[in-house]
C-alpha cells in the first residue's frame, strides 16, 4: 500500500458531527454486540408522522405509516369480506362513517393478511342496554383470525374474568376494566406477536399487549395457543399471515378507525437484534467496518485517518490500519513543528485525534505505547489543554 502523506497544515477544524458526538465515545462492539454504545454508526430509526387523537365525536387521524383497514369512507368496504363465504360481499354495513355489525350475518374479515402488528381499533356497544353478562354487546377482534381480544360491554356488567371486555379470550382477564358507558367510543391499541415454531417446536409462545381507552390491560400475555371457546387451548403454530376478524355475537357493535403497521421481525425470526451469536455478530462487525472504509475513501486530510482508525474498532482490516497508523504519525510530527505561537489553532485537531488515540489504545485496537500518542499527548500537557475537573458541590 502506498503510503499517503497528510496535508497537516492547510486542514481546517474538524466539524464531523459523527465524530464530535459519536465515534471513539461508548463502549466499542464485542462479540456478541456489534455496535459500540451510543454509536452514530447504527440506522437512524425511521421518521413517522404521528396521528392525532380521537374524541367522542370525531375518531383521530392514523400516523403516516399506518394501512387503513376501515377509516369512514362507505367504499372501504370493499376491503371487508364474509368471513365463511369470502366470495361474497359482507353483509355487515357502513353508516354515518362506522362499520357496524348486522346481527345474524357472520363474522366479517379483511381481505389483507398480515403478521405482528400494532392494531389500533374503536368500538361503541349499543346505547340501549339489553342483556347482560356475554349477552350484552358482545363481539371480538381476531388477530390473524387466530386469537380473540373480546370485545364486550362491561361497563356495570360482570362476566367471566377470561371473557371479559379486553380479555385474550379463554387465556386471561384484563388487569383492570377502564370501559365507558355503553354507546360511548371504546379505544383498543393492540400489540401483537405470534407464535413461533422452529421444527415443530415452539420457541416464542407469542404475545399480546392490550392497552383500552389509554389504560394497560394486557402486559405482554402470552398466547397459550390462542385460547377459545370452554376449552383450554394449548401452544400451536400460527401461519405466516392471517386476516383481522370481527365477530358477529348477536349484537349490532359498531366500529371505526381501524388500521395498523406492521412491526419488524423479532430476532428469534430471522430479524435484527442488538445482541447476537458470534457468527452473526462477526458478520454484522465485517459489514459496518467496510462500509465506514468506503466512507473513507471518499475523504482526506483528518477525516479520511479516522474514519479509517473507526472501522477497526468493528473489525482490522491491514490496510486501513497501516494507512491511519501512518497517517497520524505524520500528524504527530508536524504538530511537533508548529510555532509555539501557531499550536493554539490547532488546539481543536490536536484534541479530537488524541481522544480518537486515548479510545484505540484503552480498548487494545491499538498498541498503548503508539509514538503519535506520546507526542500529542506531550503537547496537550505543555500546552495545559486538558479539561479541568469541574469543583464537586459543598455538602449541606
Amino acid at each position: 500500500m502506498k503510503r499517503t502523506t497528510l496535508h497537516i497544515l492547510a486542514l481546517p477544524l474538524l466539524t464531523t458531527a459523527v465524530f464530535a458526538d459519536g465515534a471513539f465515545y461508548g463502549d466499542p462492539p464485542d462479540a456478541t454486540h456489534p455496535w459500540a454504545i451510543h454509536d452514530m454508526n447504527r440506522p437512524q430509526p425511521t421518521r413517522v408522522e404521528p396521528g392525532t387523537f380521537s374524541t367522542q365525536d370525531k375518531p383521530g387521524t392514523p400516523p403516516s405509516d399506518a394501512i387503513i383497514l376501515f377509516g369512514g369512507k362507505p367504499e372501504e368496504i370493499e376491503k371487508w369480506q364474509a368471513d365463511k363465504t369470502p366470495a361474497e360481499p359482507t353483509k355487515w354495513e357502513v353508516k354515518d362513517g362506522v362499520l357496524q355489525c348486522v346481527p345474524g350475518s357472520g363474522y366479517v374479515r379483511t381481505k389483507q393478511e398480515f403478521s405482528d402488528c400494532q392494531l389500533h381499533i374503536e368500538w361503541s356497544a349499543p346505547s340501549k342496554v339489553e342483556g347482560n353478562s356475554q349477552g350484552r354487546g358482545n363481539s371480538g377482534v381476531f388477530l390473524m383470525g387466530q386469537v380473540e381480544v373480546q370485545v364486550l360491554d362491561n361497563y356495570n356488567n360482570p362476566s367471566y374474568p377470561d371473557g371479559m371486555a379486553s380479555s385474550i379470550y379463554g387465556i386471561n382477564p384484563p388487569m383492570v376494566n377502564p370501559l365507558r358507558a355503553p354507546g360511548e367510543w371504546q379505544t383498543y391499541d393492540i400489540v401483537f406477536r405470534r407464535p413461533i415454531f422452529k421444527d415443530g417446536k415452539e420457541v416464542d409462545p407469542g404475545y399480546i399487549t392490550v392497552f383500552v381507552n389509554g389504560v394497560l390491560t394486557q402486559d405482554h400475555t402470552p398466547l397459550e395457543g390462542g385460547g377459545g371457546h370452554m376449552k383450554r387451548s394449548s401452544p400451536k403454530a400460527f401461519p405466516d399471515k392471517g386476516p383481522l376478524k370481527l365477530q358477529d355475537h348477536g349484537n349490532p357493535v359498531r366500529y371505526r378507525n381501524i388500521w395498523y403497521r406492521p412491526l419488524p421481525k423479532r430476532a428469534i425470526d430471522g430479524g435484527e437484534a442488538s445482541h447476537m451469536s458470534e457468527a452473526a455478530t462477526t458478520a454484522k462487525r465485517e459489514e459496518i467496518a467496510k462500509g465506514i472504509r468506503e466512507s473513507a475513501a471518499k475523504l482526506d486530510g483528518i477525516e479520511k485517518m479516522l474514519h479509517f482508525f473507526e472501522s477497526l474498532c468493528y473489525a482490522d482490516n491491514a490496510e486501513a490500519r497501516e494507512f491511519a497508523t501512518a497517517a497520524v504519525r505524520d500528524f504527530a510530527s508536524a504538530m511537533k513543528e508548529v510555532p509555539p505561537g501557531k499550536i493554539e489553532s490547532k488546539k481543536n485537531e490536536i484534541l479530537q485525534v488524541t481522544k480518537a488515540l486515548r479510545y484505540l489504545t484503552k480498548f487494545k485496537i491499538l498498541p498503548e505505547d503508539i509514538d503519535a500518542k506520546k507526542d500529542l499527548e506531550a503537547i496537550i500537557k505543555v500546552e495545559d489543554w486538558e479539561p479541568k475537573p469541574q469543583p464537586k458541590g459543598k455538602k449541606k
